[in-house]
């Protein structure tokens, strides 16, 4: 009987552990259940007052974007209209700079080109009374004084930046001036101050004269503009050389602006040498000279080549029965 009853008591004790844990095993799963759907439903109120914070910030937002759009493209037009202004205030700029230059060419004209330049004037030959006339007067006052005795002619031009840049329709207004007094001549010929020729098919030749012609070069001197070194030696010697013939009477006309060569007194030797004086003292042909002040709008250091181009010209010229005529303007 002792045996029995103490089998029972160890069995009653099992019991009641067991019971005991799946009690508290349901204990536990009910408090899970209670607290879980009250983390999920703050965290769904979170995320809520979340996304309404984040649309707010949105709208905010677009509506600074918008506002900045606005102010974007009012800086857009301002900025246009300051473009403008700028645009209309360099025109005035270049106006004023024109306005000045005008002013320091007339100045230095004036006051240098007046004392260093002088316009030979000469009287009427035999030969220029048979061929204009005794009744004959200029009607061109920029080129009176020079002798039209000449029945072939050739224009050695200066194609230098300076000269294409700034006096050419000048340029051609005198070469087309210097057509005028001579009605009709046997040949015209058109060379660079380096001796390249305009028309590479006359090379060496006379152009034949006729009022075609003529237009023809005048209308490809307006586009003429081939390399020059500013020095109307290499041009002057090509043409004497080229073109001379005892039965001819040629006169070379020299247009240009500055004379960067390294010395007058060795250009004014080396003309004398190829363009030697004839029985009578009479050079093989006349050496003419248009100088085009565009130097003088420079500074006063700046100038030398220009007055250096009107010493050379004006001696060429003295030496070789020619005219050098200093124009007061290189404009038109």
């Amino acid at each position: 009987m002792a045996r029995r009853r103490a089998t029972e008591e160890f069995s009653l004790s099992f019991l009641d552990v067991i019971c005991c844990g799946f009690g508290a095993v349901i204990l536990l799963l009910m408090i899970t259940k209670t607290v879980e759907p009250q983390i999920i439903e703050a965290s769904t109120v979170n995320l809520k007052g979340r996304l309404a914070d984040l649309q707010e910030q949105l709208y905010e937002i677009r509506g600074d974007s918008v506002v900045l759009n606005r102010d974007l493209n009012a800086k857009h037009e301002q900025l246009s209209e300051y473009e403008e202004r700028i645009a209309i205030l360099r025109g005035q700029l270049a106006s004023a700079r024109s306005r000045h230059d005008s002013i320091q060419v007339q100045r230095n004209s004036n006051d240098v080109v007046s004392e260093q330049l002088a316009i030979a004037r000469q009287q009427l030959s035999a030969e220029m009374k048979r061929l204009l006339g005794t009744q004959y007067q200029s009607k061109n006052n920029l080129i009176g004084g020079i002798p039209v005795d000449s029945e072939y002619i050739i224009f050695i031009i200066d194609t230098s930046g300076s000269m294409f840049s700034y006096a050419w329709e000048r340029m051609i207004n005198e070469v087309e001036a210097t057509l005028s007094i001579y009605p009709e001549v046997k040949g015209i010929q058109v060379m660079n101050d380096m001796g390249q020729y305009m028309f590479s098919r006359y090379r060496g030749q006379w152009i034949p004269d006729s009022p075609g012609r003529r237009q023809v070069i005048m209308q490809n001197l307006r586009n003429w503009n081939v390399f020059s070194n500013s020095s109307p030696v290499e041009g002057i010697t090509a043409a004497i050389r080229t073109f001379y013939d005892p039965g001819k009477k040629i006169s070379l006309y020299v247009f240009g602006d500055e004379f960067t060569g390294n010395s007058i007194a060795e250009v004014v030797a080396t003309v004398d040498r190829i363009n030697r004086e004839d029985a009578q003292g009479n050079r093989l042909v006349r050496i003419h000279g248009v100088g085009f002040p565009v130097q003088f709008i420079r500074a006063p250091h700046l100038q030398a080549t220009g007055i250096r181009f009107a010493t050379l010209m004006r001696e060429l010229a003295y030496r070789n029965g020619g005219t050098f005529v200093a124009l007061n303007d290189y404009r038109p």
